[in-house]
């Protein structure tokens, strides 16, 4: 197991204006669990496979431990990779698919066979050592390309959204056994997605990417409670935090009938609420409802609001009794202790 560290690690591929990963300075500390996360497009899978060594490093460095690998071929780096597609041999069993590897790098057959008895025990693979990937479900073939990865004992982990074609009760089912699992074992992971809940769940630090640039790292409380900018703010959450433009008169914000202290000299702020502090209330600002989403246990409205020149707003409700859809309700915020307010135009949090 080792630290992995990247100092000022770019990837630029010709004929773009930008780059694709845009100088990142990122450590991972022995036996972390780290996150990337970001939409589509953000470099978070750049950023793997330049650990992996199949994305060339532009600029920069990448170390594993005391090692520098950043020209070093993968086969060398003493990582192992889970794929999106788990990457399975059809003409394999399923022990044959797991000691591949080390049958490659010429491990007795011995030492194979007890090894992948090691990693089929902890992944609850026995009964299916002898099956093809054909005749396993999706998660089964999850389970042994994680088997494939750990009967290796590299000293860093890396998987790029292996839950992606998993249906919604397996993923959930299969994030919580990979992460109990890592804890298990101790190595050091690094774990892309697009899925922000993954994210929040799995990780022990995340770390969030824009257009290449990596927009904070922190662990997953620090993230939704102090947001580091409006990127940030606005992509960790679900529903989303709400926010608002307003202008800022003598030091304060109004909302409806409320006064909010800014605490800044600015003309103009971004003032966020996360849904579930928003709470309806006597005093406040209307929002019509227009959507009522039920979710058993949760339940939001979702409208927009006249005093806010009909921003759409969303709010967690009482789900046993929330609002009929075309009524017009009056919101507040219940803590304003967890407001957040953000620069309009660089977007810093203040």
């Amino acid at each position: 197991m080792a630290s992995v560290t990247f100092s000022g690690a770019t990837r630029s591929f010709p004929g773009t204006e930008r780059p694709a990963v845009d100088h990142i300075d990122l450590e991972v500390s022995d036996g972390e669990f780290l996150v990337l996360v970001g939409p589509s497009g953000c470099g978070k899978s750049t950023t793997l496979r330049m650990l992996a060594g199949l994305e060339e490093v532009s600029e920069g460095t990448i170390h594993i431990g005391d090692r520098d690998v950043t020209n070093d071929a993968p086969k060398d780096r003493d990582i192992a990779m889970v794929f999106q597609n788990y990457a399975l041999y059809p003409h394999m069993t399923v022990a044959e698919n797991m000691g591949f590897a080390l049958k490659i790098a010429g491990v007795p057959k011995r030492r194979i066979k007890e090894r992948v008895a090691e990693a089929a025990d902890l992944l609850d693979l026995t009964e299916l050592l002898e099956r093809r990937p054909k005749a396993l479900s999706g998660g089964q073939r999850q389970r042994v390309a994680m088997g494939r990865a750990i009967v290796r004992s590299p000293q860093v982990f890396l998987m790029d959204e292996p839950l992606s074609n998993l249906d919604a009760k397996l993923r959930v089912q299969t994030r919580a056994q990979i992460a109990a699992l890592q804890r298990r074992l101790g190595t050091t992971t690094v774990y892309v997605t697009h899925d922000q809940v993954e994210a929040m769940t799995m990780g022990d630090r995340v770390a969030v990417l824009k257009d290449g640039v990596l927009q904070q790292v922190a662990a997953p409380r620090e993230l939704y409670d102090h947001p580091a900018n409006l990127f940030v703010a606005g992509f960790i959450g679900s529903p989303a935090m709400n926010l608002l433009d307003v202008p800022v008169t003598d030091g304060t914000i109004r909302l409806g009938d409320l006064e909010i202290p800014a605490g800044t000299e600015l003309p103009r702020v971004v003032l966020g609420i996360r849904p579930e502090n928003l709470v309806e209330a006597d005093a406040g600002f209307e929002v019509r409802v227009d959507i009522v989403e039920e979710l058993g246990a949760d339940a939001y409205l979702y409208g927009p609001s006249a005093g806010l020149s009909e921003r759409n707003v969303v709010a967690r409700t009482d789900w046993r009794r929330p609002p009929i859809k075309g009524t017009t309700v009056r919101l507040r915020p219940e803590n304003l202790d967890d407001l957040h307010l953000f620069d309009p135009t660089s977007g810093a949090r203040l």
